[in-house]
């Protein structure tokens, strides 16, 4: 009876061990962080192209395009807004504003405060996109 006893903790170590070596997350923990990695980056791009052909149609004075251009800038943002928010708060409340200032510029036309607006996006985004 007495090695019996001695048998039952040994064995719940063994099938704790068993456990903790098929965890799924400790296969794919890396993989997963990668690909939220990527896709990230991917929606920084999109943002970047959004800010960048709006800046093409402005300054051509092209703004009804400019207008539709910038349209897409709502989604783009939504898929990195949270992000960019975890890592700078001053970034975010940055872009927030600076969206604000183009569909206004745009709306009346003013080339000089869309530039300005647009350059403050693109600032920004370089700056929270690299860290």
């Amino acid at each position: 009876m007495k090695k019996f006893i001695y048998v039952i903790p040994v064995m719940a170590i063994g099938l704790l061990t068993l456990v903790g070596c098929t965890n799924p997350q400790s296969t794919t923990g890396n993989s997963a962080t990668t690909e939220t990695t990527s896709a990230t980056q991917g929606s920084f791009d999109d943002l970047v192209t959004v800010v960048s052909g709006t800046r093409v149609d402005v300054e051509a004075g092209k703004f009804e395009q400019a207008q539709q251009e910038f349209d897409k800038f709502e989604n783009a943002w939504f898929k990195v807004e949270d992000g960019v928010k975890t890592k700078s708060s001053q970034a975010y409340n940055a872009i927030e504003d600076a969206a604000i200032q183009v569909k206004g510029a745009l709306k009346a036309k003013d080339k000089a405060k869309a530039l300005e607006g647009l350059g403050t996006i693109d600032t920004n985004i370089a700056t929270v996109s690299k860290g």
